[in-house]
């Protein structure tokens, strides 16, 4: 079974170095229908296996691209960090009192994955406006802080960190494709790998506080998640040097559909 879950964690891998979408809707529905785990420990388990894996391409792009906007991601992280701290507690609470979370777990795992899988879709559309959006503002010289809704970008930003905190911590969903759908709104002037670089430096933190929370309730496998970096790192590594071979237009569509499915699965489960 160690092996099963290694070769999990390798195609995971491949999957979002291709991709770039983010484990945790691959991951955790991967781990709910195929190896039996509950849900709460699924989402537990992958949220530390997403904060050590991203850990890696933020250095990349902080390093070498010089591509995370810090004060955004400071922006993000007030909203996230404190939503996901109160989400943390609340099923702590409901622990301590016998309550049972697996049902809320399960849902909101669904809906996270349905939004997710729309997000893929809307994303190459956001993208092309973005681009168009460029040339008439290099046309006309407009300011470089300038963009939709630019006086509400800060509270935005904030708002839209704690809607990912709750949803990553009672999921591990929503960090990769929903933060960077979300970025491409608020900020149509930054370049698609600034946007990317900072909704990953945005994920570390947010995964490493929620992780360690499940944790400390019981809801990390450390076994598992062991034997999923294992087959996950190198995935990653070959995924991403295919990335250009592989059409996206192609790729996006299938993987979308797929999450959907599963998405719809969980929530009328």
């Amino acid at each position: 079974m160690n092996l099963m879950y290694t070769l999990s964690g390798f195609a995971v891998g491949l999957l979002v170095g291709i991709t770039g979408v983010g484990g945790g809707s691959l991951m955790t529905p991967l781990l709910v229908f195929l190896f039996g785990f509950k849900p709460a420990v699924a989402v537990g388990t992958d949220l530390l296996f997403a904060a050590i894996t991203k850990t890696g391409g933020v250095w990349v792009h902080h390093g070498k691209h010089g591509s995370v906007d810090w004060k955004i991601v400071g922006w993000l992280g007030l909203g996230s960090i404190p939503l996901a701290l109160a989400t943390l507690y609340v099923l702590k609470y409901l622990n301590s009192v016998g309550k049972e979370t697996t049902g809320a777990i399960t849902f909101t795992l669904g809906i996270a994955l349905i939004l997710t899988a729309c997000a893929l879709l809307i994303r190459s559309i956001i993208l092309r406006n973005a681009a168009k959006q460029q040339v008439i503002d290099d046309e006309h010289s407009t300011p470089e802080n300038a963009g939709r809704f630019a006086h509400l970008q800060i509270p935005a930003t904030i708002l839209t960190g704690a809607v990912l905190g709750v949803l990553v911590t009672l999921s591990s969903v929503g960090a990769g494709a929903l933060g960077t759908v979300a970025l491409l709104f608020l900020y149509p002037k930054m370049t698609t790998i600034k946007i990317v670089g900072t909704d990953l430096a945005h994920a570390i933190p947010l995964t490493a506080v929620a992780g360690i929370g499940h944790w400390s309730i019981g809801n990390v496998d450390l076994a598992l998640l062991g034997t999923l970096l294992v087959g996950s790192l190198p995935g990653i590594w070959i995924g991403s040097h295919l990335s250009a071979k592989i059409p996206e237009s192609i790729l996006r569509p299938v993987l979308a559909s797929i999450l959907l499915l599963i998405g719809i699965k969980f929530v009328v489960s």
